[in-house]
């Protein structure tokens, strides 16, 4: 266990930092949920979803060619053609 203050300190901020990644790659998996749902051309889904990845990418919660893939994989599953 933390011992000085600044250990103890150091321990919140990542207990806090952790809780709001780990909301954010939820976030992310909520929203590819819906797009497996979703009609195909279905505007708001893919618009949720590329949000909920950029936010992520943001954060350095997931790497930039992650999120490259996940949102041609949407495009892709929402394609109209």
């Amino acid at each position: 266990m933390a011992i000085t203050k600044g250990a103890k300190k150091a321990h919140r901020q990542s207990l806090r930092k952790n809780a709001m990644n780990v909301t954010r790659k939820l976030a992310v998996r909520a929203s590819l949920k819906v797009v497996r749902t979703a009609p195909k051309g279905d505007v708001k889904a893919i618009a949720g979803a590329y949000q909920a990845i950029d936010k992520a990418l943001k954060r350095g919660i997931i790497k930039k060619n992650t999120a490259a893939r996940r949102k041609a994989k949407v495009a892709r599953a929402l394609k109209t053609n």
